[in-house]
């Protein structure tokens, strides 16, 4: 029997970004639960369609078909079209529990938009340094796709 111990490190995260979206909050929510989900992309442009069952105790996850997947968390509260919580490890496979808040508020004819990420755990360096641009990211598509929609309609 090998026994190893390395020395690692518990880490807290609290990324909290926002953006002003020119469409209502009714919009924008949509537009936010597409990015969750079907419609979901990868910095570098490539789809990351997740699955979110939009209903308290719901699924958050990656489905990559035939009994595989990644599940990211489960909905903690949601009441459209202002707030909705998820909480789980989400793309953490490692010992780590997060805590995403998306909060929306009327501003006006458009929407303020509010993402808060707070998590513990073993959590490496570089993620923490990625996921910052990882949210300003999914901020701005959640603009682009409600806007778009705002235009369609």
């Amino acid at each position: 029997m090998t026994t190893t111990t390395t020395e690692e490190t518990i880490r807290t995260l609290n990324i909290c970004r926002e953006i002003e979206v020119a469409a209502p909050p009714i919009i924008t929510f949509d537009a936010m639960l597409a990015e969750l989900g079907p419609e979901g992309q990868m910095p570098d442009g490539t789809p990351f369609p997740m699955k979110l069952e939009a209903w308290p105790g719901g699924r958050w996850f990656r489905d990559l078909g035939d009994n595989k997947g990644h599940l990211w968390g489960h909905v903690q509260v949601i009441k459209p079209p202002g707030l909705i919580e998820l909480c789980g490890p989400m793309f953490m496979s490692y010992p780590a529990t997060n805590f995403v808040q998306y909060r929306l508020t009327a501003q006006g004819n458009g929407t303020l938009v509010k993402v808060t990420h707070r998590a513990i755990g073993l959590i490496p360096q570089d993620h923490m340094e990625g996921v910052v641009d990882g949210w300003s990211y999914s901020l701005q598509r959640i603009k682009e796709i409600a806007e778009r929609r705002k235009v369609d309609r």
